[in-house]
């Protein structure tokens, strides 16, 4: 799990703050009452939309690095010293990694008569939500000594990711010359998925420092995955079935694969108060995922005894950080079994509930604030942005934000599309790095963020054609 931590925000889908006013048919998918001005969109296959996001609420990029210095050693930023001590002191009850991507294979927006839009789109979304115990991160690091005699509750250990297509079909139309309501549903296809449900979790440390685990929770897996059982009929060990890859036809089948259905819901309202003045709320990714082909469930319920190695062993050089990996996954394996009958399971999407208010000093220039909660599990995020919106027809676009989110609050952001003929192109990023260091790897100075544990972005190009920024219909 401590490797999951180091290795994950190196790999960065949805959602993006600075998006939401402006002047493009993206934003639709923030909430489905919004329209762009054009009267005709139409998104290209893998270049009008990919967007990569990844929240981190504990691990800092300059954590990985110390004093600047890029290290071949393992895990470099986890030596005992300083810098360990105020990472340590850093962490969360429930430490988060969720990265995220998505990318649009295809989009169409239009308009019919004078005020419905109808938008249609197809996205591929990669999402993945970690969540590490603190006490866990401590004990795998530091030892277990400040624990003897007590029992740690890890019940909060969580790992839950998906790849599935999404088709939404969404329409809005103004109610009143004030009122405008949108909705989206959404089909969705499960591709492969990977779910724990943790019912128990817990570790005492006992006084010779072994370790007693008890352990009650399963790993339900949807994927190409081969499962091999020891003789007494324990987990000896899991592979990726590459002959479903070995031709072409095969890999069609795995992506095309329809067997795992879903469904999602999104609605969206926005009230035009005033010419100057109007509000809007959402709430999107309502759904679900029932799966079904190629499951694999694995299971524990049982309480053993190991011994407690730590990294501490690693940097004594009386341990090789491989062994250590290697021996505790081997620990927690051996007590896993395979269930033969495995049922079929089910997912969710990350429910959001978004409220925003706008005030537009001239026609072509709004302010804008935005408050976002997402909920994931039982976790709840939640965010804050305020921001500087100018949007000249779909000509140009452009935004300038700041949000506090993810237990930081030196967030700024920036957006610009630009329309050529009928080409729109954007590129939007909710979270520049303020502070920025200089690294070395032996041979080159570069520089890099110091601070920075989030990462929203978008960027993409659209066919667009037509202006309605005439007409009084909402937008």
């Amino acid at each position: 799990m401590l490797l999951l931590a180091v290795i994950l925000p190196d790999v960065s889908g949805q959602y993006s703050q600075s998006l939401y006013f402006m002047n493009l048919p993206q934003k639709n998918s923030l909430n489905p009452a919004l329209r762009p001005t054009n009267r005709l969109y139409v998104g290209l296959p893998g270049v009008s939309g990919v967007t990569v996001n990844l929240d981190n609420n504990f691990l800092n990029f300059s954590d990985l690095f110390i004093d600047g210095v890029i290290s071949d050693s393992t895990l470099t930023f986890l030596k005992p010293g300083v810098h360990l001590d105020s990472f340590l002191a850093g962490l969360k009850d429930k430490n988060s990694i969720e990265p995220q991507v998505a990318v649009q294979l295809f989009g169409l927006g239009f308009s019919i008569g004078k005020d419905l839009w109808v938008a249609f789109d197809l996205t591929e979304r990669v999402e993945g939500n970690f969540v590490l115990p603190g006490d866990l991160i401590k004990l795998g690091i530091k030892g277990n000594e400040a624990y003897t005699g007590q029992s740690v509750d890890l019940s909060s250990l969580r790992t839950d990711f998906k790849y599935y297509h999404e088709i939404g079909v969404g329409l809005s139309k103004n109610i009143t010359d004030k009122l405008r309501v949108g909705v989206r549903g959404k089909l969705l296809f499960g591709v492969t998925a990977g779910y724990l449900d943790n019912n128990d979790f817990r570790l005492r440390v006992n006084d010779d420092y072994t370790h007693t685990l008890f352990a009650d929770m399963s790993f339900n897996i949807s994927g190409p995955v081969n499962v091999y059982m020891n003789p007494d009929g324990q987990l000896d060990s899991l592979s990726i079935d590459e002959s479903r890859f070995n031709t072409t036809e095969g890999i069609i089948s795995f992506l095309t694969n329809t067997g795992n259905p879903g469904m999602g819901f999104d609605a969206g309202v926005e009230y035009r108060i005033t010419d100057r003045i109007s509000v809007s709320a959402a709430l999107t990714d309502l759904g679900f995922i029932r799966w079904k082909t190629d499951r694999i469930n694995l299971f524990t319920k049982t309480q053993f005894e190991f011994n407690g190695l730590t990294m501490q062993d690693v940097y004594n050089e009386s341990l090789d950080f491989g062994e250590l990996i290697n021996w505790t996954l081997d620990s927690l394996q051996t007590a896993m079994y395979a269930n033969e009958a495995s049922d079929p399971f089910t997912t969710y999407l990350s429910p959001g509930v978004t409220a925003a208010a706008s005030y537009s000093l001239v026609k072509a220039f709004t302010f804008g604030v935005l408050s976002r909660t997402k909920f994931i599990g039982r976790q709840v995020r939640e965010s804050l942005t305020v921001s500087a919106n100018m949007n000249l027809g779909n000509a140009l676009s452009a935004t300038c934000s700041y949000t506090a989110v993810n237990h930081r609050y030196d967030n700024l952001g920036a957006g610009i599309a630009f329309r050529g003929g009928w080409l729109q192109l954007y590129a939007i990023v909710d979270n520049i790095p303020v502070r920025w260091t200089t690294v070395n790897n032996g041979n080159d100075n570069f520089p890099m963020p110091e601070d920075w544990n989030t990462l929203h972005a978008r960027v993409g190009l659209n066919l667009s054609f037509g202006n309605k920024a005439k007409d009084k219909a909402l937008n």
